[in-house]
């Protein structure tokens, strides 16, 4: 059974989320963040980028990952996600841990060893 969750827009007028598929639609982009984290570590280490430069790499990875989940999501996100902020924030520090891990440890084996 799903639940439906209403809210009221900024006309008044009631619109009705479905916890079931807002929390489908959150995971899936979610995976995206790890799976993107992963990768662009991985780039970073390879490419031997350090400190700042390499922190800089994250952050754009984690805005261009942004911008084509709006853009698959086209003109109607409200239809997949409550807010676009959540999508720009959420798990940012769990991917952040991810991409260290990797980019550190390509860093150490493409450039150190």
């Amino acid at each position: 059974m799903q639940r439906v969750k209403p809210t009221s827009s900024k006309t008044g007028e009631l619109i009705a989320y479905s916890e079931a598929a807002i929390r489908n639609n959150i995971s899936a982009v979610e995976y995206c963040r790890t799976s993107m984290a992963a990768i662009s570590g991985c780039a970073a280490g390879i490419l031997g980028l350090n400190g700042l430069l390499g922190f800089l790499f994250y952050f754009l990875s984690v805005f261009v990952l942004w911008l084509l989940v709006l853009m698959k999501s086209g003109t109607h996100w409200r239809k997949f996600f409550i807010n676009r902020q959540s999508l720009l924030t959420n798990s940012f520090m769990g991917a952040l841990c991810t991409y260290v891990l990797f980019w550190t440890f390509l860093y150490g084996m493409v450039h150190v060893y």
